[in-house]
């Protein structure tokens, strides 16, 4: 009988049946005296008995304002400790914490806030070349109706905008405490924005019970105890660390340790110096980024143990880096998707490392993954097909959106996720792509992570993105983004030769281009549609030209 690309998660263990606010209460405590939190931007540290307690005020003065429970309170800021005290303080009373991309601009954040009818907004005054204060007067209370009051971290309160501090109130206990009879574990308490390539970004509605246990399962898949330090160099405003980094750390007493606002290479590894820390999370280009630093070996990472790389396909000579110059040496690879609340599968710290640094992992606890045709059907092992996904992890739907969450989430329940992948007999799963990357050259089909994969064997290549770009003869050609190692020299055709014959003909590059750096998202997600969208721009340009930077291989 033919074995299926099927498998189901471990039950051992019992799901989580709480809310975060209660989980909040079991960590302080438990560990009421340990550290649970590092900002080391703004040289702030609490134990999870101070967590607690900084919660209960933040918490009592929402209240106070008239949240309640279902309503929306956004949040619109880079990584700091107030980040984490409001994403709890508004799970204890049940109010829905809105996550608001910090690259966002003026059009999306008023769509995002009007979407879900926020009607307080927590800001940071600005991030980068981002102005929020500017940008929301420029809205004003017109174009964004529900949004009653505005509160802004950090310095003295602006005009249309109150200071964090008077957010801040003595804890009414009698007050939390009814708020939280209130509260199931089922209840919507996060809406974060999935950023899609074409229309508006859908709000993925998660629950406690959601993100709690993919938290609490991630922690237990790399083995997080009190001892434990978190390095959390991701964005709060994704699941990646709100959910891995700061719930992971709520359910196990690790501690969460914030390096900077955002992502700095440097800070990184001073954090992991400075803090003892344990575990380091990353996608690929973080750690790709990372082991970039001339200085590395002058940091002391002898600390580290392991960490999570997810958000994107990890290329197997970066996984080998990490583990050896790193010493990550129970790293694992993480996969999922914010509507999974993140993760559905993960290696294990002991897994072979032919499966720890090829694949994505086994289904994680409490849940089941399977790998269907074009017709819907569960294909053999090792057949390549869609990834889908069932169990308690799955979103409640798209917010306000029944035809999109119909869309994702079929009749039995499963989600489906875009992703290409295949299952060999043991389970372990391995991403080859996106359904919508993949290249279709004179009817041939190309999966560009292969390519990637391939280009990164070469010594001088730090980094690789390939993608489609249209063409008259073929339909589409296979182009390449490439950034080289520091202090290697790299040319076009050096990659050219590196490809000819040793891999097919039609899956060398046409277009070459070597960059400094890729088009991302704010979590360090490659945009290939953006990258072609700017490559299709300057081959119109070179062919008018007959010329030009950008390298043509022969046919």
């Amino acid at each position: 009988m033919t074995q299926l690309s099927y498998a189901k998660g471990t039950t051992d263990e019992p799901l989580l049946e709480k809310t975060i606010g209660q989980a909040l209460r079991d960590a302080a405590q438990a560990w009421g005296d340990e550290l649970a939190l590092v900002s080391r931007h703004q040289d702030l540290r609490y134990s999870w008995a101070q967590l607690d307690a900084e919660v209960d005020r933040i918490a009592t003065g929402l209240l106070k304002r008239g949240v309640e429970k279902d309503d929306r309170v956004g949040i619109w800021a880079p990584n700091r400790a107030e980040w984490a005290v409001l994403q709890f303080a508004t799970a204890r009373i049940g109010a829905v914490l809105v996550t608001i991309n910090p690259a966002y601009r003026t059009s999306e954040v008023e769509y995002a806030l009007n979407k879900v009818g926020c009607t307080l907004l927590v800001t940071a005054a600005s991030f980068k070349t981002s102005n929020y204060v500017a940008m929301l007067r420029e809205l004003g209370p017109e174009k964004l109706p529900h949004l009653r009051s505005m509160v802004v971290l950090g310095g003295e309160t602006q005009e249309g905008f109150e200071a964090w501090q008077s957010l801040r109130a003595e804890p009414d206990r009698e007050r939390l405490a009814a708020a939280e009879a209130t509260l199931d574990c089922n209840d919507a308490i996060n809406i974060q924005f999935t950023s899609g390539t074409t229309g508006f970004p859908k709000g993925a509605t998660l629950t406690h019970r959601n993100i709690l246990n993919n938290g609490h399962f991630t922690a237990r898949a790399i083995k997080l105890d009190v001892k434990d330090r978190i390095c959390i160099p991701v964005p709060l405003y994704h699941c990646f660390g709100m959910v891995l980094g700061n719930l992971a750390a709520l359910t196990s007493g690790a501690a969460m340790v914030y390096p900077g606002e955002a992502f700095d290479p440097k800070l990184a590894l001073e954090a992991v110096q400075a803090e003892g820390c344990t575990a380091l999370y990353g996608v690929p280009t973080m750690f790709i980024t990372i082991l970039a630093q001339d200085d590395l070996d002058s940091y002391d990472v002898s600390t580290l143990r392991t960490g999570i790389m997810a958000g994107s396909p990890c290329p197997v000579t970066t996984m080998e880096q990490v583990m050896d110059r790193l010493n990550m040496t129970e790293v694992t690879i993480g996969y999922g998707m914010t509507e999974t609340s993140p993760l559905t599968t993960q290696t294990a710290t002991d897994d072979p490392i032919a499966e720890r640094v090829g694949t994505v992992g086994r289904v994680h606890p409490h849940a089941e993954a399977k790998i269907v045709g074009l017709d819907g059907e569960t294909l053999p092992i090792g057949e390549q097909g869609e990834y889908c996904s069932r169990g308690y992890a799955v979103m409640l739907g798209y917010w306000d959106d029944a035809a999109k969450t119909a869309e994702a989430i079929d009749a039995d329940g499963w989600m489906h996720s875009g992703d290409l992948a295949t299952m060999d007999e043991h389970g372990y799963v391995q991403i080859t792509g996106r359904i919508k990357d993949m290249i279709i050259r004179g009817g041939e089909n190309i999966y560009p992570r292969e390519i990637e994969e391939f280009l990164l064997t070469h010594p001088a290549i730090q980094d690789a993105q390939v993608f489609g770009v249209s063409d008259e003869k073929f339909g589409e050609e296979v182009c390449a983004w490439v950034i080289a190692r520091s202090g290697h020299s790299l040319s076009t055709d050096d990659v050219l030769r590196h490809c000819k014959g040793r891999i097919a003909h039609y899956k060398v590059p046409r277009h070459v281009r070597l960059v400094e750096a890729f088009a991302m998202t704010v979590t360090g997600k490659a945009q290939k549609f953006e990258m072609r969208k700017m490559m299709e721009a300057q081959l119109k340009i070179t062919e008018a030209e007959q010329g030009g930077s950008s390298i043509r291989a022969p046919a």
